[in-house]
């Protein structure tokens, strides 16, 4: 039998592709592929998006998983809808999209986490109108939006209730969101022990091992039987003793930034990304504090406006079990809640903001470096990190307008060199 640990990165080279569906899988609205009333395939939803509420997608009974880029992978119909002034992740994941390299999708869903997703949005649902011939299926957007406004809290409630409205519309039957609320904060209490096994002196997870914990895309049931046994299995797992490195700035929805940086003798042992620590928040309903144990408090004052965006969403809230349209009250209120404060993310929280929560986590994982990572075409973190080095008490350096998936180097080794 394959360790825990091997499960997951062999699962986590299969990002990208929808779970196998699997008639052994009990049916029931948490992750069930097969409708048990109708025999029916479940739908199979790609999304994008840091702060999605993957657990209303987890309740509809959908197979879902996150759409990622391919940097190997050939951007011209990205770049040639969105440009290339655009973060090249999402004009890959475009490009993705239109060569069908995700299979059989037949919904998307993204959510507005930055202005790269947004304008995926936009891209895909002009091209679904005035190219039909591109045979993309429906795009549906989840507006969250992150400032600090009671305003803005009962705008995301009414968009979480749309949302599981047009789930409920999707797949014909009623959402079990509290158990599915219930199944994804068990998750996260396992993930945030994965994570310290990373902390641990000497770290007993890489960062790349790190990434296949907490991305590999399974079903939500099937990753919690995997961390526990990671979990039961941890005593046996390799010590990595590399000086430990802080990774911040743009999001890695692959491996290759962290293959490259650990070839180098060190080991990343957190980071502020969605795909990373970002992703190990605290539970629904805990007010949206937290990740990892770090206290975020209010944060997200990303500037991303309060403007009513379209999202496609229909009427009919309140009904089909959601209950006085989820604004508010219950498990989607809490929802709403938990995705408004969901981490400090370069696009949603001040400098200020960002700074507090590196110097924190740097003395939680116990980093001896700080390596800001900023991609061409998301010059945001790039803002952050003379208040982030302020911050700190430990070596600094900034690596910037990187390749996507690429990281060039020169400027760690020159400064801070690491002993192989």
């Amino acid at each position: 039998m394959l360790t825990a640990l091997a499960a997951l990165e062999e699962a986590y080279a299969r990002r990208g592709v929808p779970p196998a569906a699997s008639k052994d899988r009990i049916d029931g609205p948490i992750d069930g592929p097969i409708d048990g009333r109708s025999g029916a395939r479940a739908l199979v939803v790609g999304y994008v998006g840091a702060d999605m509420p993957v657990e209303l997608l987890t309740a509809a009974g959908v197979r879902v998983f996150r759409l990622t880029g391919d940097p190997e992978s050939d951007f011209a119909l990205g770049d040639r809808y969105l440009g290339r002034g655009v973060d090249p992740v999402a004009r890959s994941v475009l490009a993705r999209l239109l060569a069908g390299s995700f299979g059989d999708l037949d919904r998307i869903v993204i959510s507005h986490d930055c202005e790269a997703s947004l304008r995926l949005f936009y891209a895909l649902r002009e091209l679904g109108r005035v190219e039909p011939g591109t045979a993309l299926p429906e795009v549906y957007l989840v507006d969250i939006l992150h400032l600090p406004h009671r305003t803005t809290a009962r705008y995301n409630r009414r968009r979480i209730g749309e949302f599981a409205a047009r789930l409920e519309a999707w797949t014909g039957r009623p959402l079990d969101v509290a158990g599915a609320v219930a199944a994804h904060d068990e998750r996260r209490r396992l993930l945030a022990a994965a994570a310290e096994l990373r902390r641990a002196v000497p770290a007993r997870l890489t960062g790349r091992q790190f990434l296949a914990v907490a991305n590999a895309p399974l079903p939500v049931h099937e990753h919690i039987v995997l961390l526990e046994r990671l979990l039961a299995e941890a005593g046996r797992l390799d010590e990595h003793a590399g000086r430990r490195v802080f990774l911040s700035g743009s999001d890695h929805d692959t491996p290759h930034v962290y293959e490259a940086i650990e070839r180098e003798g060190h080991v990343i042992v957190g980071e502020d990304h969605s795909f990373g620590d970002l992703s190990v928040t605290g539970p629904v309903g805990a007010g949206g504090l937290g990740t990892g144990g770090i206290g975020t408090g209010g944060l997200g004052t990303g500037g991303l406006g309060t403007g009513g965006i379209g999202t496609g969403g229909t009427g009919g809230l309140g009904t089909g079990g959601i209950g006085a349209g989820g604004l508010g009250t219950g498990a989607l209120g809490a929802l709403a809640e938990h995705y408004h404060y969901s981490g400090p993310t370069a696009h949603r929280a001040t400098a200020g903001e960002r700074a507090a929560y590196a110097a924190a986590a740097v003395r939680r994982c116990r980093a001896e470096l700080f390596v800001a990572y900023c991609r061409a075409g998301d010059e945001a973190p790039a803002w952050d990190f003379p208040a982030q080095r302020a911050a700190l008490d430990i070596p600094a350096v900034l690596l910037e307008r990187q390749e996507y998936g690429r990281a060039d180097l020169t400027a760690l080794r020159k400064e801070h060199p690491c002993p192989m």
